[in-house]
């Protein structure tokens, strides 16, 4: 178990690294990687089968503990990200089915990805869990409802049968995990529990992979425009969310958790629906591909600044317990005679 867990461990720290290798393999050898891409909807339901099992009545008693804080997080998600796609999508005039697949990932939920991340920088972790669920329950109605009302003038959207997609995709395996999860109890799912940063980081990054095989061409015809469109979005989701917390009042830990609940979009999703919804434009699914790769660059790296950042009377976190813990072990005894 214990080496399980410190797999885990590293395969957490080196997920941005992951992400961008298997991004990489996907570029240079599309036959592959290509074979994978009716399976994106059942890999990532496995990602979603993973974040059910791991949630418990906990998580969601922060909504009850903490209703402001959640609102706000859950409101910031789904008007930020939409109305900056779809600023950039007429700012860039991009072409139809690119302009619907930078609103797929506009209009898409928080990534769990995001959890990491949060941890990592030392922000508030129980927050960041439950804006990340709430918004992923919440995406059955909210990702068709604004992809109709944004994307729609460029290609056809039919919400309905997006909201199908969304429930087969993501509540469903979310839904099965929970039952797991009460069934089993807490220590029978404890090693399952332990191998899910292995199962969901390779399951996401072979969708990573197999997205930017299918878009190659894509890439190395508009690459670079849609890269713009992508980085543009994540640092004004990013810069906002945070933005956002500040403005309401909230202190430094949950201010870093919305900076990445906001910023980081469950490309993955914008994927698999760009892959089922339009698969006739191939184009969709490129700020999907894009944003797999550099939602997980850019978390990780403004993280590591954010380590660095406290305010007076900040709660101590566990980085910073071990940290002190680390220093007393190190520090020269003083020999008393």
């Amino acid at each position: 178990m214990k080496y399980l867990v410190k797999v885990s461990q590293f395969v957490n720290k080196t997920f941005a690294l992951w992400v961008v290798v298997f991004g990489i393999l996907g570029f240079i050898f599309p036959a592959e990687f290509k074979q994978v891409g009716p399976y994106i909807p059942y890999l990532l339901g496995v990602v979603m089968f993973g974040m059910g099992l791991t949630l418990s009545a906990a998580d969601f008693r922060e909504i009850f503990r903490r209703p402001r804080d959640v609102f706000v997080g859950v409101v910031a998600q789904y008007t930020i990200m939409p109305l900056s796609a779809y600023a950039l999508c007429e700012l860039l005039d991009l072409p139809p089915d690119l302009a619907v697949g930078m609103m797929l990932l506009g209009c898409a939920p928080g990534g769990t990805a995001s959890n990491v991340v949060t941890f990592l920088a030392r922000g508030d972790v129980a927050l960041s869990v439950t804006v990340t669920s709430c918004t992923t329950l919440l995406a059955p109605v909210m990702t068709p409802g604004l992809m109709y009302v944004f994307a729609n003038q460029w290609l056809h959207v039919d919400p309905t049968s997006m909201f199908l997609s969304i429930i087969q995709i993501i509540l469903l395996p979310i839904a099965l995990g929970l039952v797991v999860h009460k069934v089993l109890g807490d220590k029978r799912i404890e090693a399952a529990v332990a191998a899910l940063p292995i199962v969901s980081v390779g399951a996401i990054v072979v969708i990573a992979a197999a997205v930017v095989a299918a878009t190659r061409n894509q890439i190395l015809s508009v690459g670079l425009l849609v890269f713009a469109a992508v980085f543009i979005q994540n640092a004004v989701g990013m810069a906002f969310g945070f933005l956002v917390g500040r403005s309401t009042g909230m202190d430094l830990a949950k201010c870093k958790c919305l900076c990445f609940e906001v910023g980081m979009q469950n490309s993955a999703l914008g994927a698999a629906l760009a892959g089922v919804h339009f698969a006739a434009s191939p184009m969709a699914a490129l700020p999907s591909a894009l944003a797999a790769l550099w939602h997980n660059v850019a978390g990780p790296a403004v993280a590591t600044v954010f380590q660095g950042w406290h305010e007076e009377g900040e709660k101590e976190s566990f980085f910073d317990r071990v940290e002190r813990a680390a220093k007393a072990e190190s520090a020269p005894q003083t020999v008393r005679h």
